[in-house]
């Protein structure tokens, strides 16, 4: 595969934007050759500026529900920009867009609009402790809930003041969550959870009931917020929050990502019991109204409502994960593939079943040249814009990497 012109852009990058890039979209951290800037997206499909075209297992990280360009949901929001979108006050998309998701969402009474995941959670944290003037804020090990002073996962430019008042817990384990409750006592403002344990390399893993439902009883008995972390899965799992499924409703959830099918978009909702609550904290952005991408909003939600989309993403990621687990026997290849099908995290471990980063950064180095963009150690996703024809592909690609992967220079971590 070519890939000069990505190598000159991310030269010139390196003039002028710390270290090329930054966040979770730098691609340091990932295989050797993976592109970091692409001039066109449709559908399932990524190009890179040296005209090489992917098929893209992450959709930006996630956001794209529906596949790239999306020609209802674009069309939706050319519309409203070409009226108003960001103006000194909003359109009534905003309330429509409330309004409609009080109708999908069930615990869903009241919405606050911003831009991006980080935004929501930090709004869901601010929300929980002016509720009861509470300081404790209870988090999973581990668990992702953006890029901000509380949250960042790395802590250059934070102080430990920032985290002052967390106390964490070990994910779907009961007693553990139970003992982090004891110690914030009369404290407790929130409990953070994700609606299934995704931390890049380690296993995914799907929430036990006990877990969740202890998660409600704590904070109905504490008087604090449930916080259910639905930025990366949101509407990809259920069209309700994801923990209506094992029957567990939080008072506060945090949203993005798939909102508005790559439009900025992100959103935080509640139930009536944290609204009075919510109207007390100062929370604001210039763009956070913007109507365009409410209005793209409203058709995503609208698809999300009257298609199949689930279904397919769940039928397509069983092909893929059916695919997958014959390629490792065929191959020996030791691949383990954890989480949601429609959200998958495969990787590779090594003869004592520890992950083997430097294979994972070789396989999917080597998937680039057959067209498929894997990650080496974060979740995927699933997007019905893919085919089964796309999917099988990926598998036959996967198939030969793998023949080819004990025979391969391994790249060092430098991480």
């Amino acid at each position: 595969m070519n890939n000069l012109q990505d190598k000159a852009l991310k030269d010139r990058a390196l003039k002028v934007v710390p270290n090329g890039m930054f966040g979770h979209l730098s691609v340091k951290m990932q295989s050797p050759r993976t592109p970091q800037y692409y001039k066109r997206a449709k559908g399932a499909y990524l190009w890179d500026y040296d005209d090489n075209c992917y098929i893209d297992y992450m959709c930006a990280f996630g956001p794209n529900l529906f596949g790239y360009a999306h020609e209802e949901i674009d069309a939706a929001y050319i519309e409203q920009l070409r009226k108003v979108d960001t103006a000194t006050g909003p359109s009534a998309r905003m309330i429509e867009l409330a309004e409609a998701y009080a109708d999908q969402v069930s615990h869903c009474d009241w919405t606050m609009f911003c831009k991006n995941g980080t935004d929501a959670t930090t709004m869901a944290l601010m929300t929980a402790r002016a509720y009861r003037g509470k300081r404790k804020i209870l988090l999973a090990t581990g668990a992702y809930h953006g890029a901000t002073k509380w949250c960042t996962p790395m802590p250059e430019g934070t102080l430990p003041e920032d985290r002052a008042h967390h106390i964490y817990y070990e994910y779907n384990n009961p007693n553990s969550l139970r003992t982090a409750a004891e110690e914030a006592g009369d404290d407790l403002a929130g409990i953070f959870a994700t609606p299934f344990k995704h931390e890049v390399i380690y296993p995914q893993q799907l929430p036990n009931a006990a877990y969740a439902h202890l998660a409600r009883k704590l904070c109905d008995e504490k008087d604090a917020m449930l916080i259910l972390d639905d930025v990366r899965a949101g509407f990809r799992l259920d069209r309700d929050c994801s923990w209506e499924s094992i029957g567990v409703r939080p008072d506060l959830s945090s949203w993005g990502k798939t909102l508005a099918n790559g439009h900025a978009l992100s959103c935080l909702m509640g139930s009536d019991r944290a609204k009075e609550a919510a109207g007390k904290i100062f929370v604001t952005g210039s763009f956070w109204s913007g109507a365009a991408a409410m209005a793209a909003g409203l058709k995503t939600l609208e698809i999300i409502k009257t298609t199949d989309y689930i279904e397919r993403t769940v039928s397509l990621g069983n092909r893929l994960r059916d695919g997958l687990a014959q390629v490792a026997k065929d191959t020996g290849v030791p691949m383990d593939q954890t989480g949601p099908a429609q959200m998958p995290l495969i990787m590779i471990n090594d003869e004592d079943g520890n992950r083997n980063l430097s294979a994972c950064m070789a396989f999917c180095d080597a998937l680039l040249d057959h067209g498929v963009f894997f990650h080496p150690f974060h979740n995927m996703f699933i997007t019905p814009a893919m085919s089964e024809d796309d999917i099988d592909r990926t598998i036959e690609a996967c198939h030969e990497v793998a023949k080819l992967l004990p025979s391969m220079s391994l790249p060092e971590i430098a991480f």
